[in-house]
């Protein structure tokens, strides 16, 4: 079965013709606009996908789970040039970047070793910027200075948001037991 849809995400439009065969899943993917951009860039908001994006990631997600149980290998055919066959993580990584497109969320891939602005880290973070900057100086995320702007190493922002993620969960069961302790019903 082939499957030919169009992609259209920032800059680069990508055309996937998906083929399954006996034991490698094929992708053929066509970059259509190619245009290399700055770190900046690849850190936009992310775009939602379209009706046809979550149709075409939904099929294609399908295609590369049946051949991860497969024990099959994931090969890229660029444009017409040399297959490549993709390492076991970057095969992970698509199949749960599909999956999550097929469901109709955006994705953004952010390198950990990534600087962003405090803009970039709010918006991860999904708090106010004047907030951000609040918790950088308090010294609860580290930050530099390039020139006067502040930058924020995205591994350190992942850091704190795991950190808080857990001492909310930590406070959660605190009170769940609290509330079991006292008969609350809860």
């Amino acid at each position: 079965m082939i499957i030919t849809k169009s992609l259209r995400v920032a800059d680069i439009a990508v055309i996937a013709d998906i083929a399954n065969t006996d034991s490698h899943c094929y992708i053929l993917l066509k970059i259509i606009k190619k245009r290399m951009s700055p770190m900046s860039q690849l850190l936009e908001r992310p775009i939602l996908p379209s009706a046809d994006d979550t149709e075409l990631a939904a099929e294609a997600s399908r295609y590369i789970s049946r051949a991860k149980h497969e024990g099959a290998e994931l090969r890229v055919q660029v444009d017409g040039g040399e297959l490549l066959k993709l390492p076991k993580a970057v095969s992970e990584l698509l199949y749960h970047l599909l999956t999550e497109m097929a469901q109709g969320n955006a994705v953004t891939l952010i390198p950990v070793h990534a600087e962003l602005t405090t803009q970039e880290a709010a918006d991860h973070l999904n708090v106010s910027r004047p907030y951000l900057i609040k918790l950088l100086e308090e010294g609860k995320i580290p930050f530099h200075m390039v020139g006067s702007h502040r930058r924020i190493k995205f591994s350190d922002l992942d850091g704190f948001r795991r950190k808080a993620e857990d001492e909310r969960k930590r406070l959660m069961d605190e009170l769940a037991s609290q509330a079991q302790d006292l008969g609350m019903g809860y």
